[in-house]
């Protein structure tokens, strides 16, 4: 069960529990970051250009923007699925609450969604959290103030920020990624086009013509054929099952990559390799 506690009107402090998932979608929301603590098991976060591991040890501070979560792809540690702690910050709570004015700093970062080791203050950090979400009458307007000043506190010193205000400006200019960065990135994943169409933010009417505007064909026969030319690569080595390879290169059923492999070489994976 989701909890969450709220500041003038908007979520800051949320425990999500996800016994059991697969991709998700985190969409984007306008002038909002945020910082994810796991409590437990693992998850695995897929970006326009990163793909990011997140354990108990290692927390996420993010951007505004469209990512995925995915499952871990350690079935020991996602048995019991997962459960987050989120901190979300705005440009005009942080207004009101240091009184910043954003635009004077020109302080930028070069990611927009970055991995950050959990050391042992942040790790206390988020304990107190916890309490908080678990006790959510101790969580008076005062209290949630000094603990979204913590945060900002201790982030912007893991990050080595030149200061809490140049941490704050940086965090709300998200990074443009080139089209083909984030198609490139995420070639082989299995993505359906919807989903790429999400990640570059855009409508897939508007993806597709993108697409075709920079890679000259479809976006279904360019994605096609280049799981197919790697996995042709990858069938040349002899110790690669050919199941092996079907999902290394993207397919989500070994039938659905021998079609298409025989469409492309006219002959079976299993037919071209021994060739």
């Amino acid at each position: 069960m989701d909890q969450a506690i709220t500041y003038k009107g908007k979520v800051v402090f949320m425990k999500l529990s996800m016994p059991s998932f697969s991709r998700t979608l985190k969409s984007y929301v306008e002038d909002e970051a945020c910082f994810m603590f796991l409590n437990k098991g693992e998850v695995n976060v897929r970006t326009q250009d990163d793909y990011l591991k997140l354990n108990q040890n290692v927390g996420m501070l993010a951007k505004c923007l469209n990512y995925f979560f995915e499952p871990s792809q350690n079935k020991d540690a996602c048995n019991d699925g997962i459960e987050a702690i989120g901190i979300f910050l705005y440009p005009s709570l942080v207004k009101e609450l240091f009184e910043f004015d954003l635009s004077t700093s020109q302080h930028q970062v070069n990611y927009n969604v970055k991995q950050v080791q959990i050391d042992k203050m942040l790790n206390v950090y988020k304990e107190s959290i916890n309490i908080l979400l678990e006790n959510p009458e101790l969580a008076d307007e005062s209290i949630v103030e000094t603990k979204l000043k913590e945060f900002v506190l201790l982030a912007s010193k893991s990050e080595g920020a030149p200061s809490q205000l140049d941490f704050l400006s940086a965090l709300f200019k998200p990074n443009e990624v080139e089209f083909k960065t984030t198609i490139q990135q995420n070639l082989f994943a299995n993505l359906s086009l919807d989903e790429l169409a999400l990640l570059c933010h855009l409508s897939l009417s508007s993806f597709k013509r993108k697409f075709i505007e920079v890679y000259g064909e479809s976006p279904k026969k360019y994605i096609n054929r280049k799981k197919i030319e790697k996995a042709a690569q990858l069938l040349q080595s002899p110790e690669s099952r050919i199941s092996d390879v079907a999902f290394d290169v993207g397919f989500d059923s070994l039938a659905t990559f021998n079609r298409n492999f025989t469409q492309v070489f006219g002959q079976s994976p299993s037919k071209y390799r021994l060739s």
